[in-house]
């Protein structure tokens, strides 16, 4: 063999070498990406059901002063069961809707009881929630963050060419259908 055939195989092996270490680099990149995502999806579901453990006593509160209002706690409820029930971003984003509508009514019913603004049980509840809408919003810019990122990370070149092929597909938004609905936590104003 001449110089001209090693050094064009030195060329080929040297190509070969660097296509794999940048496959090997995205791969894990993206396997990094990807499990960020999952960790954030998953401190979004612990928020969701921590926010859950409290709407039963917040019901039972505000159900000892108007219990008359039945729609009002039905809804409540059945918002708080299709929160549990999300096991999809999409899922989620529908369901927190409804959770954020549900909330803001059983407040309104609230506020027509003085007698329950002024419950120390009511008032640390109503802490509790506005603590844990606020952990949620916090989770969902991060998870959306990492999906966005991991997003891109596939969709750009050369990952566009073999991403999808080994198993990463695009993740889905934690959107809220309506962003006035969770512009501010639920509240009660004194």
């Amino acid at each position: 063999m001449g110089t001209a055939t090693w050094i064009s195989l030195a060329v080929v092996v040297l190509l070969v070498v660097l296509l794999v270490l940048y496959l090997w680099v995205s791969y894990n990149s993206l396997v990094t990406l990807r499990a960020r995502v999952e960790e954030a999806w998953s401190d979004i579901t612990a928020q969701l059901q921590r926010r859950a453990d409290v709407v039963p006593s917040l019901i039972d509160s505000v159900q000892g002063y108007a219990a008359h209002e039945k729609t009002v706690f039905e809804a409540v409820t059945t918002a708080r069961a299709e929160s549990l029930a999300a096991t999809s971003p999409a899922d989620a984003s529908v369901a927190e809707s409804h959770m954020q509508q549900a909330l803001k009514s059983i407040f309104a019913v609230a506020e027509a009881y003085p007698q329950l603004l002024a419950s120390q049980d009511f008032l640390q509840l109503q802490a509790d929630l506005v603590e844990t809408e606020h952990t949620i919003q916090a989770s969902r810019r991060f998870y959306n963050g990492g999906v966005r990122e991991f997003n891109t990370k596939i969709l750009v070149f050369p990952n566009n060419l073999f991403a999808r092929r080994i198993g990463f597909g695009q993740r889905e938004f934690f959107e809220v259908g309506s962003l006035a609905a969770i512009s501010e936590p639920p509240r009660v104003q004194f």
